[in-house]
């Protein structure tokens, strides 16, 4: 059998807790790597992934233990971003963390329009992709607009909110402005996404009492969890930082 099939396989035979753990830890940890190899950079490229992935990822809805209704993955993903921009924000300034959030933001773009050209393409008669293509890569339009708004409005606030805490705490609590500002900043990203996506351009709105209750604090508990688990791979980043 393949060895992916066959890790696959073991990931799905654990509990979805312990898995979710998982993932959690190795995008927390990989973001550490890619700052010690390539410096800010390491950064850049850490968060345009994630938000490309994210993306695809959330596609994908999980039973959890939480929550009596299915939960959509990519929470992990687009959270440890909030770590990107704390780091950059923390040891090389706001300007850099500012234009991580715009590189994050032209990369999934760029994979974007990419893949609806490649799924404008007439299939041959033996290709056997073009439906999956066209299921996960073609996006519906308030989801897309929702998506990218509550990006770069919780992006920029989380940066925003950082410099303010710091700047008010006289560089002090270092993990009171990283748990603070990624906590404001999720919530942030939870409401305006699912406002716009579920009441403001969905042609059959929610009630606002199912939005709050079911989309803004349907993940939001994971999101609290997910800003403190962070708080030592922020105290470890500066041991990251390359000579």
């Amino acid at each position: 059998m393949d060895l992916f099939i066959i890790f696959t396989s073991y990931l799905g035979s654990l509990n979805t807790f312990v898995v979710w753990l998982i993932m959690l830890l190795f995008c927390f940890s990989s973001i550490l790597v890619f700052l010690k190899l390539f410096g800010y950079i390491g950064l850049y490229i850490y968060s345009a992934l994630a938000v490309i992935i994210g993306n695809i990822q959330v596609l994908k809805t999980v039973d959890f233990f939480y929550s009596p209704e299915p939960v959509a993955l990519g929470t992990v993903l687009f959270a440890s971003t909030f770590l990107c921009t704390d780091i950059l924000s923390e040891h090389f300034g706001k300007d850099k963390a500012k234009k991580n959030v715009l590189i994050g933001f032209v990369g999934f773009l760029f994979m974007t329009i990419m893949m609806l050209i490649t799924i404008g393409f007439n299939p041959s008669q033996i290709d056997w992709v073009q439906e999956s293509l066209a299921n996960v890569f073609t996006p519906m339009t308030r989801f897309f607009i929702a998506s990218m708004i509550a990006y770069l409005s919780s992006q920029y606030f989380d940066v925003w909110i950082y410099s303010k805490i710091k700047s008010f705490t006289t560089n002090k609590f270092l993990w009171l402005r990283n748990n603070l500002s990624t906590i404001l900043s999720s919530l942030v990203d939870n409401t305006v996404f699912s406002i716009l996506a579920w009441i403001i351009l969905n042609p059959n709105p929610e009630t606002f009492y199912n939005v709050l209750m079911i989309y803004i604090f349907g993940t939001y508990v994971l999101r609290i969890f997910i800003a403190l688990i962070d708080t030592p791979f922020m105290y470890l980043s500066k041991k990251f930082i390359p000579k």
